[in-house]
């Protein structure tokens, strides 16, 4: 394998070219606006995301989604969530059919329920060569190779073997899982914990809330999978608590962030105006909500997210909304004791 197309040119995308592009393959990195793709390869640094981080010379910058994936030997999906169906559908016909993709995306896509690895197979068919890689993985640290570590989940097993060896450093390490579902279940549901948990920031709340919250966050997250067949074991996992504990903990967490910037009066869109940045629980809390549902599964912080996002309920009511609920045993719904 020698070419690689990164399809999404924003933070993670630019940090995952560059960790390919220093691996010594020949990166296509396709961004949608063309004064970016033109920055990159002139100044060799992305205008917009990551400024400091400068590309290897192995990595080009294109708006031509055919140049970036049509002699790939894999393919990166870096786009938000709710951009990966158009991103597919635009590189469907100039993508072979074995060409392995990858999915970076955490999120559920809003309109269908349909996790990303689902909504790539929906558009490009072939379901063998899928991917999804998530874990505690913050753009920021990645691109400057401060050690880190990540899953890989794929359908096939030597996909995801290869995936693991494509991505894998000495400052990155790739761990493999098959449990797809799980792994990108994790990856939608805990930005939605993490909006919660800065939501708590926000409110003045101290660790003993954060812990609180990230804990029965953890429990939905997994009562929710399990439902839906995923393995237990995957939410203690990178993908799961790891994930869950960068994002509601860190100052580069854009969920946290939002959430702590509507605790403190603003909106989904002054943050997304301030920062230039997608904060994919935004989303997540409905399509997660709605997918729980649908499932007959409880998962009230979730739930309680969506409504101080959309639904008009007061943040200041939260910690009444959810200290107040009915108490029950800490395993219930979660399939090892009975309900």
């Amino acid at each position: 394998m020698t070419a690689v197309g990164v399809v999404g040119a924003g933070s993670w995308g630019t940090a995952v070219a560059r960790l390919l592009g220093t691996k010594g393959f020949d990166v296509r990195l396709w961004a949608r606006r063309s004064e970016v793709a033109t920055a990159l390869n002139t100044t060799r640094h992305n205008p917009a995301y990551l400024r400091d981080v400068e590309l290897p010379p192995d990595v080009v910058a294109t708006t031509d989604v055919s140049e970036a994936v049509a002699s790939a030997d894999a393919v990166v999906v870096a786009t938000p969530s709710q951009a990966v169906r158009d991103a597919a559908c635009a590189m469907a016909s100039d993508l072979p059919r074995a060409t392995p993709v990858i999915s970076l995306a955490k999120g559920i896509e809003r309109s269908t329920g349909l996790r990303m690895t689902q909504v790539l197979e929906k558009v490009l068919g072939n379901r063998g060569r899928i991917a999804a890689l998530s874990g505690p993985n913050h753009a920021e640290e990645v691109s400057k190779d401060v050690p880190s570590a990540t899953v890989v989940a794929a359908y096939d097993e030597a996909v995801g073997m290869m995936f693991q060896d494509l991505f894998a450093t000495p400052f990155f390490r790739v761990y493999t899982n098959p449990d797809v579902v799980g792994v990108e279940l994790c990856g939608a549901s805990k930005n939605v914990i993490a909006v919660a948990a800065g939501i708590t920031d926000g409110l003045g709340y101290g660790d003993n809330t954060k812990a609180t919250i990230m804990t029965r966050g953890l429990a939905e997250m997994a009562r929710l999978g399990t439902h839906l067949g995923a393995n237990p074991l995957t939410f203690m996992g990178l993908a799961g608590v790891g994930d869950l504990i960068a994002t509601c903990t860190s100052k580069h967490s854009r969920n946290r962030g939002l959430g702590e910037h509507v605790a403190r009066g603003g909106t989904i869109e002054s943050y997304a105006a301030e920062t230039h940045m997608v904060a994919e629980g935004a989303y997540s809390c409905v399509s997660v909500d709605e997918l729980a549902h649908s499932a007959g599964v409880e998962v009230p912080i979730t739930h309680l997210v969506r409504a101080i996002l959309y639904g008009g309920a007061h943040v200041s009511d939260a910690c009444e909304l959810l200290m107040g609920r009915a108490v029950k045993d800490e395993l219930h719904g979660m399939g090892l004791v009975d309900d």
